[in-house]
């Protein structure tokens, strides 16, 4: 019963851990706008875990570490993962390929995420905590 109350308390908290590496890679990107031949980095999680969650498809159930998975991934196994933009060519003598305008955006909008999801997490702590107290 406890699981199915903390499933998504664990998968909010990891989308928390993803939006703060975005905020770092964001704020790395920013302080390297001036630097020659910098190419900017990008968080990406959500595709995956968009992919993870989509009902189409199976995955094989794996008792063991040792076992090969099949199918879908689990949720809880989304990894956040940070690349590089080469593809994304500079029209800069210097070939940076950072756009502070867009970098401040993404940043913005990163942060009205993260204080969303920083309420979403205490909520439920919060509802939790009124659980255990029996409502008092």
């Amino acid at each position: 019963m406890f699981e199915k109350l903390t499933s998504h308390l664990r998968l909010r908290e990891k989308t928390l851990d993803a939006t703060w590496a975005r905020n770092e890679v964001i704020a790395q990107n920013i302080a390297n706008v001036d630097t020659p031949g910098y190419k900017k980095s990008s968080v990406t999680f959500e595709e995956h875990l968009d992919s993870a969650m989509d009902s189409r498809g199976f995955r094989g159930n794996t008792t063991d570490d040792r076992h090969i998975p099949i199918g879908k991934t689990d949720v809880e196994k989304v990894n956040i993962r940070v690349t590089r933009d080469y593809k994304n060519l500079s029209t800069r003598l210097d070939e940076n390929n950072v756009d502070v305008e867009t970098e401040m955006a993404s940043l913005a909008k990163n942060n009205i995420r993260y204080n969303t999801l920083i309420q979403s997490v205490s909520n439920s702590y919060q509802t939790i905590k009124s659980v255990i107290n029996g409502g008092r």
